[in-house]
C-alpha cells in the first residue's frame, strides 16, 4: 500500500480525537475482563495506549509504517506490542478481545475482508469478543464529503489548504480523493481512499460465515438502536 505523508499523520489525532467511540471500546475491554487485546488497524495508537491496564497485554497492528512509527513514540507506547502488518500478522494465541476502530473495516476490500474476519477468529479464543464500527450506508455520509470550497488551517508546516471529492463508484463502494496543499512549501499531497459501506445484514452474514455470533449492532456509541439515519453501525460479536 501507499504510505501516509508524515505531516498528515501528525494531524491525525487532531482530526480524530479521543471521544465517545474510544469510551465505548475502553468500557467494553473493562466489562469483558480482557487480558489480551488486539487493536487491528491501530493507526497512531491514540486509543491503543489507553487500553493498557495491569495484567493486560495489548497489541497494536497497522500496515502503515508512518502511522506505527508515530504510535511507537507517543506517551505510554512502551507498554504496547507494536506490529507492522495486517490480520495475517496477529500474534498466535488466544486473545480475549479484538477491536477495529476509526472505521478501519471500511478500508478493507471484499476478499481481504473475508480473510480478515477469518484471521481474527483464529486469533481469538472461543467466547472472545470482536468489536468494530462501520458507517451506515443508509445515511449516505459520502454525499457531503465533496468540498464546496477549500478550507485553510495553520500547521507547523505553514498554511494547509484542504479540499476533497467523493463519489460512489459501485454499489456501496466510495472513492474519496483528498487534496492537501502546503502552500508555504508549494507541495500538494493527494490521498485516494476506497471505502466499502456494508449494511447491517451484510456485516452479520460475513461475521457468521467467519465463525462469529453477533451479539448486538448499535446505532450510536451509547448503545442506541439502529435507524436509517444512524451515522454508524457499532458491532459486537462473539467467537463461536
Amino acid at each position: 500500500m501507499t504510505d501516509h505523508d508524515p505531516r498528515l499523520v501528525a494531524l491525525y489525532d487532531q482530526d480524530n480525537p479521543d471521544g465517545p467511540d474510544h469510551d465505548f471500546y475502553r468500557a467494553l475491554a473493562d466489562a469483558s475482563g480482557a487480558r489480551s487485546i488486539v487493536d487491528l488497524g491501530c493507526g497512531t495508537g491514540l486509543l491503543t495506549v489507553t487500553l493498557v491496564a495491569p495484567r493486560r497485554d495489548v497489541v497494536g497492528i497497522d500496515p502503515s509504517p508512518t502511522m506505527l512509527e508515530y504510535a511507537m513514540h507517543r506517551p505510554g507506547a512502551a507498554a504496547v506490542t507494536w506490529v507492522l502488518g495486517d490480520s495475517r500478522d496477529i500474534p498466535s494465541g488466544s486473545s480475549d478481545l479484538a477491536v477495529m476502530t476509526g472505521n478501519v473495516a471500511q478500508h478493507i476490500g471484499y476478499d481481504d475482508w473475508v480473510r480478515t474476519l477469518r484471521d481474527l477468529r483464529k486469533a481469538l479464543r472461543g467466547g472472545a469478543t470482536l468489536a468494530f464500527e462501520s458507517r451506515n450506508p443508509a445515511a449516505g455520509a459520502w454525499r457531503h464529503w465533496t468540498s464546496q470550497e477549500p478550507t485553510t488551517r495553520e500547521t507547523v508546516h505553514g498554511p494547509l489548504v484542504e479540499w476533497s471529492e467523493a463519489r460512489e463508484v459501485a454499489p456501496g463502494v466510495v472513492r474519496l480523493v483528498a487534496h492537501n496543499s502546503f502552500t508555504k512549501l508549494q507541495e500538494v499531497v493527494t490521498e485516494t481512499l476506497t471505502l466499502h459501506f456494508r449494511d447491517r445484514a451484510t456485516l452479520e452474514r460475513d461475521l457468521h460465515a467467519a465463525g462469529f455470533s453477533v451479539d448486538a449492532v448499535y446505532g450510536d456509541w451509547v448503545r442506541g438502536p439502529v435507524t436509517e439515519s444512524s451515522a454508524v453501525l457499532v458491532v459486537v460479536a462473539t467467537a463461536r
